[in-house]
């Protein structure tokens, strides 16, 4: 097999990884747990990207691994989470390649505003409009894992947030 058909399997295979991960991280109603998976599936991203020489994308993937470590110990904290903002910006800056970069780059950002500023249906809303942006650039990549992978995100994150709505209408136990 020639090298781009392997990278080509590689890289679908570790994006089959991440979905796994991500699946269970967003049908998690706990936050928590939901950092912990997305921490290991943004590994598996930002190894695919690589292997699709799609490096704002891997960059930002693998700075995501940072930001998760930092917003669980440092939740709303404004000046971390300008920092993690401001090194998104100077990943996407350092690896761009034109305008095919755009979607990672809004991914980061609004990833990281939603993972700090935010908790429980708002995060997950913002993290549904990243998780949107990550198609976009999976497909740009030309990742069908990656492009299912992060629809599939999306479909479970809305079905999440539905769930925590209705247990939120629903009368407390005595």
């Amino acid at each position: 097999m020639d090298e781009i058909g392997l990278r080509w399997l590689l890289g679908q295979g570790v994006s089959l990884v991440a979905l796994a991960l991500c699946l269970v991280a967003f049908a998690s109603k706990r936050d928590d747990r939901l950092f912990v998976l997305l921490l290991f599936a943004n590994v598996a991203f930002a190894a695919q990207f690589a292997l699709f020489e799609s490096w704002v994308a891997a960059g930002i993937s693998a700075l995501i691994v940072l930001r998760i470590a930092l917003v669980r110990r440092f939740r709303r904290n404004r000046a971390i989470m300008l920092g993690m903002l401001l090194a998104t910006v100077a990943v996407a800056l350092v690896t761009w390649s034109g305008p095919r970069d755009i979607p990672a780059l809004a991914a980061g950002l609004l990833g990281t505003y939603g993972m700090f500023m935010l908790s429980g249906i708002p995060m997950r809303l913002a993290l549904a409009a990243a998780a949107l942006c990550w198609v976009a650039s999976n497909l740009l990549a030309g990742s069908i894992g990656g492009t299912i992978a992060e629809s599939l995100i999306f479909l479970t994150n809305v079905i999440t947030m539905l769930r925590l709505r209705r247990d939120a209408r629903l009368p407390c136990a005595p």
